[in-house]
């Protein structure tokens, strides 16, 4: 399916890039075009780092779009990522969030899948057809790559390689998000369900933290330099000094806030790649933001949560404290979050633009480097959603 086949005519983008019409959280139809044009189509998508399946025979569920899938660390130490589906009539093979399996197996007809997805037994078979091949029926494998023990997928065989598609100025800083060399070892997940549209959950913004975010000002916290830089494609980084306070009355232990780390030229860096997935190093605290929309009704997030190989017992338990207690979805510094999702969610039910006004120069060019506390850092995003759906901008 082309880009602009089936697209929606009816909805006509403004003239200016910093306007987005509301439509696009709430009108029918719009997620089934979503899935074919973004999900489905030529981007990657974060599934499972190796640390978070470290041992043969680990898996862990996921999804793109509503196509069910897994990751799975085989014998032969590959990982690998699989259709959730068995070959034969299609019953889900993996029904826990993750664990640890031999091999998997159906239910239905106790079809035997291998760990690196070939079909390994069947009862009966003997009485299939004359045709019947067991090298025919192995597991639907999805294409991947891997970046510092990162694992991306994509839908489509036309994707550009996971470096091109990125570019260096958000590889860069997420080889540094992802410890420099990818060592890392899982600390545990926060699981959250958003009451908003995929896209209102995505379209956080630099304008908003010290403004929303009362723990800004309760933990004397004062933004150092930085710099928001965006792709062509939408991908954004916000790459910044760390600044650490001198003295937090509000805590009863401040040492929460301790940084332990070395680098604070760039000790905090929050990224964002189309169309949905946030990974954030901030202080000592690493952290991937899996993301899995519910339609145009919700979002559901998986916080997962990382200390890097080299860490001693002391800094493993610095990192959970800061994880859990400071950008989580509970954490004292993005909490107000869940909230106002669902609020921007009911309100744009109404007709109109969502407007961009801060850090604007020209309303009808699409700004790649912007101010640390600027809003239009997401209007490139906003654009190549536009270009993917097939919606035309309104001439000027």
């Amino acid at each position: 399916m082309s880009v602009n086949e089936g697209a929606d005519a009816t909805i006509k983008w403004p003239a200016k890039t910093n306007h987005v019409p509301k439509e696009v959280f709430e009108k029918e139809g719009l997620w089934e075009k979503e899935l074919e044009a973004i999900f489905y189509a030529e981007e990657w998508h974060p599934i499972v780092h190796r640390a978070e399946i470290p041992e043969p025979g680990d898996y862990k569920a996921a999804q793109i779009g509503e196509i069910n899938i897994f990751a799975v660390h085989g014998n032969d130490g590959e990982i690998r990522v699989f259709q959730n589906t068995c070959t034969h009539r299609g019953t889900s093979l993996v029904t826990e969030s993750s664990g640890n399996k031999k091999e998997f197996e159906c239910p239905y007809h106790r079809w035997l899948f291998s760990l690196e997805g070939e079909l390994v037994g069947c009862p009966n078979s003997r009485e299939f057809s004359p045709d019947f091949d067991v090298k025919d029926y192995g597991l639907m494998t999805l294409r991947v790559e891997e970046f510092y023990g990162l694992y991306f997928v994509t839908m489509s065989d036309k994707t550009p390689a996971l470096k091109e598609y990125f570019g260096k100025s958000f590889y860069e800083p997420l080889q540094r998000l992802l410890g420099g060399d990818g060592r890392l070892n899982l600390i545990g997940y926060q699981k959250v369900t958003y009451d908003c549209n995929w896209k209102a959950y995505c379209d956080n913004d630099g304008y908003h933290g010290a403004l929303l975010h009362k723990a800004f000002a309760m933990l004397n916290w004062q933004g150092g330099k930085g710099t928001q830089i965006v792709t062509e494609n939408g991908h954004l980084c916000f790459d910044s000094e760390l600044t650490i306070p001198d003295k937090v009355d509000a805590l009863e232990d401040g040492s929460i806030l301790d940084f332990k780390g070395t680098e604070t030229s760039n000790g905090s860096i929050v990224l964002m790649s189309f169309p949905i997935t946030v990974y954030t190093k901030h202080m000592d605290m690493l952290n991937i933001r899996y993301s899995f929309p519910k339609g145009t009704k919700g979002v559901e997030v998986h916080y997962a949560y990382f200390s890097h190989q080299d860490d001693d017992d002391e800094m493993v338990r610095h990192r959970v404290r800061q994880s859990s207690n400071l950008l989580g979805p509970c954490g004292l510094i993005s909490m107000e979050d869940a909230s106002v999702f669902s609020r921007i969610d009911k309100g744009n039910k109404t007709h109109g633009n969502a407007i961009f006004q801060k850090g604007v120069k020209d309303e009808y060019a699409i700004p790649l480097a912007v101010g640390q506390t600027d809003e239009t850092g997401n209007l490139a995003r906003w654009e190549r959603y536009r270009a993917l759906m097939g919606f035309e901008r309104s001439p000027a």
